[in-house]
């Protein structure tokens, strides 16, 4: 656990170094400064308006955030050849998987953190308020999304180049996003070969909009029973895991020297 930590650590490190996570929030806190600044369609103080949309961007930038560092982190030290000397270490290939795992999802989470932290002060600056206990199932469950999303990039990147363990990472989050919660709808629709189709990506990609509890506080509908977010917080672990063990049977056998890495 102690050589885990210590990979994270190192994730941690370099990704401060690249100021991504500045970036982000300073985008974010633009975007929502803009917004409390307008009267968009007459709207004024309407706190369920910033709300909403403060909510989709935390969704939006954290999803980017934890696509671009996840899928990037061990191509880099390919690339750079000190993927070796850390192998040459009492490490194995699941620490190292489980550490660079572990380094881009807690930055991503804390990210998130922050993200809500600013979408909480504008909406207070505006006079609405938050129910603090859905808000922390929200955040709580938002972090487990970023959990799969980082485990899946990191395993597509363990035989990938960083743009194309990115591209793929957000095609299938995509479609997550958006087509999977709507797959029983086309599938009322289809009939034959599409409606397998269909059937096939609905059970093997990731549900994310069991996460999403969004609109429970967009219209302060209060908070989920706990069992409801314990059940989904396992799904998460499990699909994690699922991803992870994907990326460690891809990687154990990987055969690299310092010549193909140049």
């Amino acid at each position: 656990m102690t050589r885990i930590l210590t990979i994270a650590n190192t994730v941690w490190l370099e990704i401060i170094r690249k100021k991504d996570v500045y970036v982000l929030l300073i985008l974010l806190g633009t975007l929502l400064l803009i917004l409390v600044s307008l009267n968009i369609f007459g709207l004024g103080g309407a706190t369920r308006y910033v709300k909403d949309l403060g909510l989709l961007m935390s969704w939006f930038f954290s999803w980017i955030l934890a696509v671009n560092i996840s899928s990037r982190e061990i191509p880099t030290e390919e690339s750079r050849g000190t993927v070796f000397p850390l192998l040459a270490k009492p490490i194995t290939r699941a620490e190292f998987i489980c550490g660079k795992w572990m380094g881009t999802w807690s930055v991503t989470c804390v990210a998130t953190l922050l993200f809500y932290f600013i979408i909480i002060i504008v909406v207070h600056f505006k006079g609405g308020t938050f129910n603090l206990a859905a808000l922390l199932q929200a955040f709580i469950l938002h972090c487990f999304v970023l959990s799969i999303i980082c485990a899946l990039a990191i395993a597509f990147s363990t035989r990938m180049n960083n743009d194309a363990a990115a591209s793929l990472t957000y095609a299938v989050t995509a479609v997550s996003l958006l087509v999977v919660p709507r797959v029983p709808e086309f599938m009322a629709r289809e009939t034959g070969f599409s409606a397998n189709a269909l059937m096939v990506i609905y059970n093997l990609l990731p549900h994310f909009e069991v996460f999403d509890m969004r609109i429970r506080l967009v219209h302060d509908m209060g908070p989920a029973a706990w069992s409801t977010v314990i059940m989904v917080a396992c799904y998460g672990v499990l699909i994690s895991f699922i991803f992870l063990l994907a990326a460690w049977l891809a990687y154990r056998n990987k055969r690299f020297s310092r010549s193909n890495l140049m």
